[in-house]
């Protein structure tokens, strides 16, 4: 079998690929919602990969793993690499979980991600009437992740909520140490939280970046008796090109409630210091920027044997990237904890993509399905009217 052609089309503002090959066995990876501009960078690979054989998924990566970089750099790589295993499990018959070694778990934990409402404000009774709607949500969440501080609207919403300037750009562009009035008001947002949820639902907090390590340390502290999941991306995250293992290390050991981070970190070389130093209690790669499905494995496998646990993120992965997070989430090691679950958005993705299980969430739970590959596919009939003009030759 050998590759003919690999294509990009933006589909409902998602980079979507498609990895030919000369047996009429098509692969799909998806890269995150947000990132319509990089289309031009997935296609870059196609003069590296046309010709190879595409059930031969590593040296494939070979080819292209490496012109590759942090977030959002990676997410080309790892679409591409998704595709890869669609295609090995289509011609193998199995699911691609069996590819990565089989199931360690037939139903994956996940939290909720891209399930998300309008907050009213920034206030402590906003953020719990906000939790009392997840909590109510059919899905069942047993774990709900709330962005607050720096990865919330609460700067602009609290006055005199740091000492810095608030900026205007693109996301999480602000940093500054906080006034003592603006790290209550994220405490007391946590509180009121956890009173709605208690010990049913677990919550985690997406922080930042943008946390000065005392008030990072601050935070950590004053939160332990709350028993959180985690405290994630404090001092470095989103678009961030580094992993500050070393400050991480020293917030992590300052306190008993977990730290968590690497949602922006590519391929498993970057994790080494993070893992290896204990820098942080909790690691959360995407599969969509860390170089695709086996990297985070790979991943997940170093990290348990340091005694760090796994719960990747996803947010924007769409469906195809939550069948992604599925099949990998399946064979991870014992320290999984939960993914972040994607949403297919706009919500018509529901109706072009098949196989998705219906509901896919029960009890916060997805079943692992054994449909062959990704086991997901899109009806191309119902999807070519979502297909941009220049996109149109996409299915042919």
């Amino acid at each position: 079998m050998k590759i003919t052609d690999l294509r990009c089309a933006i589909i409902g503002g998602s980079p979507v690929v498609r990895v030919i090959t000369d047996e009429g066995i098509v692969g799909l990876g998806q890269a995150e919602t947000p990132k319509s501009y990089l289309k031009p960078h997935v296609l870059f690979y196609k003069q590296h990969i046309v010709g190879e054989d595409p059930t031969n998924v590593e040296r494939v990566m070979l080819k292209i793993r490496r012109l590759g970089a942090f977030k959002p750099w990676g997410s080309a790589v790892s679409a591409i690499e998704m595709a890869l295993w669609d295609i090995a499990g289509k011609a193998a018959g199995i699911p691609v979980y069996k590819l990565l070694g089989g199931k360690v778990r037939d139903q994956v934990r996940i939290y909720n991600g891209g399930v998300r409402f309008p907050m009213a404000g920034s206030s402590p009774q906003d953020y719990a009437d906000d939790v009392a709607k997840m909590k109510a949500r059919p899905e069942g969440f047993t774990i709900v992740k709330a962005s607050v501080g720096w990865h919330s609207a609460t700067p602009r919403n609290v006055p005199n909520f740091t000492y810095g300037e608030i900026m205007n750009g693109p996301a999480h562009i602000n940093k500054g140490l906080l006034t003592e009035r603006g790290l209550k008001h994220v405490i007391a947002c946590a509180e009121a939280m956890k009173a709605v949820l208690g010990d049913e639902i677990g919550l985690a907090l997406d922080c930042g970046p943008g946390w000065t390590v005392p008030d990072a340390k601050r935070l950590a502290k004053a939160v332990e008796p709350l028993n959180l999941m985690w405290l994630e991306d404090m001092v470095s995250g989103d678009y961030s090109p580094s992993t500050l293992a070393d400050v991480y290390r020293d917030i992590t050991m300052s306190t008993t409630t977990p730290i968590h981070t690497g949602e922006q970190v590519y391929l498993r070389h970057n994790f080494k210091e993070l893992i290896e130093h204990q820098a942080v209690n909790i690691v959360g790669p995407d599969p969509a920027d860390v170089g695709g499905i086996a990297e985070l494995k790979w991943i997940a496998e170093y990290a348990d044997l340091h005694g760090i646990l796994m719960a990747p993120h996803g947010v924007f992965d769409g469906l195809i990237g939550l069948a992604a997070l599925v099949h990998s989430a399946a064979v991870m090691p014992q320290n999984y904890i939960a993914f972040e679950c994607p949403i297919g958005n706009p919500s018509w993705w529901y109706d072009i993509i098949e196989g998705l299980p219906i509901p896919t969430v029960k009890n916060g739970l997805i079943d692992v399905w054994d449909a062959p590959g990704l086991g997901v596919t899109i009806n191309p009939d119902k999807a070519q009217k979502y297909l941009l003009e220049e996109d149109k030759g996409f299915f042919d």
